[in-house]
């Protein structure tokens, strides 16, 4: 029998997203199109074991993030042991990056000299040839990953990837909360429509 595990390594690979420069947050969804999105009405968030742990305060976004954007498409947050339709499988990941800016500039010259009008002599300054600098700068960068796993045949059926840039951990608390929110947006299922109420 498959577990979340291995359904989750057997899905097709993500395009990789390299972000860096800005603040917000980038997202790439690739999900099953035989599969009826509309028949899932719950889910559960079960965090594999050998996740990297999330704050409480990140861990908190996200779960509201969760509840808030599945519930706007009919899809209510149940315990695991309740039997859900989708478990929602969180995965984050913190790298170092590093960004190069590489810019020309005169290069350092020295003294030469030359005539003055008044007194004869004086010593300027004068420039090298031109130089090209690299400034290396490190930075965090932030994935997340949700995968919606169907629990009737622990099949793979969306993965979504959010990258973003990283400066704190209260930042990571707001990212992962645009980043989810992001993510869900991108979910097959159709928003549960309005009810129009009686004049």
């Amino acid at each position: 029998m498959k577990t979340f595990k291995s359904a989750v390594l057997e899905f097709l690979p993500i395009t990789a997203l390299i972000f860096c420069g800005c603040s917000s947050v980038q997202v790439a969804t690739h999900y099953d199109h035989t599969v009826p999105f509309g028949s899932y009405h719950t889910y559960a968030v079960e965090p594999p074991k050998d996740a990297h742990v999330l704050s409480a305060t990140a861990d908190s976004a996200l779960r509201a993030s969760l509840q808030q954007k599945l519930a706007e498409r009919g899809i209510r947050e149940v315990s695991p042991g309740a039997n859900p339709d989708l478990a929602v499988v969180p995965r984050v990941k913190l790298e170092q990056k590093y960004s190069v800016r590489q810019y020309t500039d005169w290069g350092d010259g020295g003294y030469g000299m030359g005539t003055d009008v008044r007194t004869g002599v004086y010593y300027g300054v004068w420039s090298g040839p031109p130089v090209t600098y690299r400034v290396v700068k490190p930075y965090n960068e932030g994935i997340l990953i949700l995968d919606f796993v169907d629990t009737s045949n622990q099949r793979l059926v969306f993965r979504g990837t959010g990258t973003t840039t990283i400066a704190n951990i209260e930042d990571s608390a707001k990212k992962i909360d645009e980043a989810a929110k992001k993510i869900v947006a991108e979910f097959p299922a159709s928003p549960t429509p309005m009810i129009a109420r009686n004049p």
